[in-house]
């Protein structure tokens, strides 16, 4: 049975993601509060090493001199180590076997009676006494350098400390304690073979007054005989105090150098890259306030380096940028004063030649039928002409930032059913119906009622011309802080990149189309506009043969951000969803079999269904569900190109 605990793999992740225990897990919110206590200081100094370069440069030369310090120090005091031991055992071995060779010779000596040296004979004297005297004779040569231990033959099978009386008792000099200080290794040694041996222990002294603390030493030992013949052990002693005296001096020096070279070298870093970064950081902060809109910032230039012609060059950019476009606002200040002249200009003689083709259209019946046709095919090129001006006076007042809005709460179902009864007769004429979705409950915004009109009647103008004589279905939701309205045709769809660009002035999908609503090219690009200045949306979808479908979304209050839209931008009948949704279906049911050449979207009946259920509103789609969203700024080079039409006059 599981405890419910993450497992070990996914314990970092949630602890990153600040996730530890679900809610209702014993501990849960309580972990998570640790977590977040944990993680909240941390995040300045993670955003502050994201941010600075100049720390994370001086950081990874901190580490790294660091280690470069450390290698550097372990390797010197590991050859000091190494050269002082080295030392220590040479010397210690010449002066033990000075001392085996003395201790051997004394045993060897012959026997005497009389002199000064009685005491020290063999003439009535144990060996346990002699070797008393052996051990504070050879221990008083050497004073501090070293001492001597005496272990009785055998005591490297079974130690016989205190023992008195024979050469089995184990001496020594100094308070040292012989068992505790020679290692049963080495007396093992000492005991199976011939020869010196030697190794590394500690001297140990014996409790009382004045004990001193064990102190490490080297160890040499060796075999030898007494007066009576008899073998026993001799060790000599030798402390390494001194030795580890050294090479504590040597460490602290070392670590002190070391620290020292570590912290110069990280203010040589900081200074360092503060030279560069420095103008960097100039630059950034220059570059930020240019594309502010403030294009008289400058550089600052000192001296005659690789950074001085950085900010020669940076300074020239900016100048250059600055020229250009002071350049472009001049040519499109010309541009729109050029148009709106224009527009204004052409309006007086295009009265006069509308009144006199008005006269020429009503009285066409008098007229032969060439003559009558020509009246007819004059009176419609004035109406598109008409609209051209129109178009290109409300583009200049958009270029020119004086577009006002005028947002007034406003049911959509009202504007939709105007736009519905104005197509109505073009429907009628392409053999196509218009169904409305979703109009069942008010759909209320605070929205110019002018524009939303002029905006979703180029949008259901346009699906009703490229439809293709099917129907085409107006979908309006409302959600959230949000209202939608799609514009949904089965015609001939738009390809692929084609979703943004429709939005472009002049635009034409196909240009060999006919025109038969005479539009401007300039629809979709007020239309955006239009959106636009009610802080919306305008998006399309489309797919080669599948249709298009376009979507207005718009606050429900004014100034009110969008979050959302409550209408996806792909609709549910395209291809992806249908695939999915059959996918699904096999998974849950038994398999759908798709009728041959069933590639191309559904066609829905010429006439609504009755009783037909509005399709509900999805409040959780979000732009970019297969949308591609229309930036603000458009790309005005495209007025530049040569006229070209829009989805209103075919795509």
């Amino acid at each position: 049975m599981q405890s419910g605990r993450p497992r070990s793999g996914s314990l970092w992740g949630a602890l990153r993601g600040g996730r530890l225990l679900q809610d209702g897990a014993p501990g849960g919110p309580l972990l998570r509060l640790c977590v977040r206590l944990v993680r909240r200081p941390l995040l300045p100094a993670v955003r502050l090493w994201r941010r600075n370069i100049q720390l994370r440069v001086v950081a990874a030369t901190l580490l790294i001199s660091l280690s470069v310090v450390l290698a550097l120090g372990f390797v010197v005091i590991a050859q000091v180590n190494k050269g002082l031991l080295d030392a220590k055992e040479e010397a210690a071995q010449s002066q033990a076997a000075g001392g085996f060779a003395v201790a051997q010779e004394k045993a060897n000596a012959p026997a005497t009676v009389d002199g000064p040296d009685a005491a020290d004979s063999k003439v009535g004297r144990d060996a346990s006494t002699w070797m008393n005297s052996l051990v504070k004779q050879l221990a008083s040569g050497g004073q501090t350098a070293f001492e001597v231990v005496a272990l009785g033959a055998g005591t490297g099978e079974q130690a016989l400390p205190g023992a008195q009386g024979g050469v089995k008792g184990a001496r020594a000099s100094g308070n040292v304690d012989p068992t505790a200080s020679v290692p049963l290794a080495l007396r093992r040694a000492v005991d199976h073979a011939t020869g010196t041996f030697k190794t590394f222990s500690e001297i140990r002294y014996t409790s009382g007054t004045g004990q001193k603390a064990p102190e490490p030493a080297l160890v040499v030992g060796k075999r030898l005989t007494d007066i009576n013949g008899d073998p026993y052990d001799l060790y000599y002693l030798f402390p390494l105090t001194q030795e580890e005296e050294s090479l504590t001096l040597v460490k602290s020096t070392i670590a002190t150098a070391g620290l020292f070279v570590v912290v110069l070298l990280s203010g040589i870093a900081w200074l360092v890259v503060r030279q560069v970064v420095t103008p960097v950081r100039m630059a950034a902060g220059i570059a930020e306030r240019l594309s502010a809109g403030q294009l008289q910032e400058r550089m600052k230039v000192t001296g005659e380096d690789d950074i001085a012609r950085l900010g020669e060059a940076f300074n020239k950019m900016a100048q250059n940028l600055q020229l250009k476009i002071q350049q472009l606002e001049d040519l499109s200040r010309m541009q729109r004063r050029f148009v709106s002249d224009v527009s204004h200009e052409l309006r007086t003689p295009l009265t006069t030649v509308r009144m006199a083709a008005d006269v020429i259209h009503d009285a066409r019946v008098d007229f032969d039928p060439v003559t009558a046709r020509s009246a007819e095919l004059l009176a419609g090129q004035l109406d598109r002409f008409e609209s051209l001006l129109s178009d290109l006076l409300e583009i200049s007042r958009f270029d020119a930032g004086a577009a006002d809005l005028q947002a007034e709460p406003i049911d959509l179902r009202d504007v939709v059913r105007r736009v519905i009864d104005a197509a109505e007769p073009l429907a009628e004429h392409k053999g196509s119906r218009i169904r409305v979705l979703g109009d069942t409950q008010p759909v209320i915004a605070e929205a110019d009622a002018r524009r939303v009109e002029r905006v979703l009647r180029n949008l259901v103008v346009n699906a009703v011309e490229h439809g293709e004589g099917r129907d085409v279905v107006v979908r309006l939701a409302s959600a959230g802080g949000a209202v939608a309205v799609a514009v949904r045709d089965y015609g001939v769809g738009l390809k692929p990149g084609e979703a943004t660009r429709v939005f472009n002035r002049f635009w034409r999908a196909d240009p060999a189309r006919a025109r038969t609503t005479g539009g401007t090219g300039l629809g979709l690009s007020i239309a955006v506009e239009d959106a636009r200045l009610h802080g919306g949306w305008l998006q399309a979808w489309g797919e080669p043969g599948g249709g298009s479908q376009f979507r207005l979304t718009l606050p429900r209050t004014a100034d009110e951000p969008l979050r959302g839209s409550p209408i996806p931008l792909e609709p549910e009948d395209s291809r992806a969803n249908r695939a999915r949704a059959a996918a699904d279906a096999a998974d849950s049911a038994a398999p759908v079999r798709p009728a041959e050449g069933s590639d191309r979207s559904p066609i829905p009946p010429r006439s609504p269904a009755a009783g037909a259920v509005p399709v509900p509103a999805d409040p959780t789609a979000l732009p970019g569900n297969g949308s591609r969203v229309v930036a603000r700024d458009i790309d005005r080079a495209s007025a530049e190109q040569a006229p070209q039409e829009d989805r209103t006059d075919g795509r």
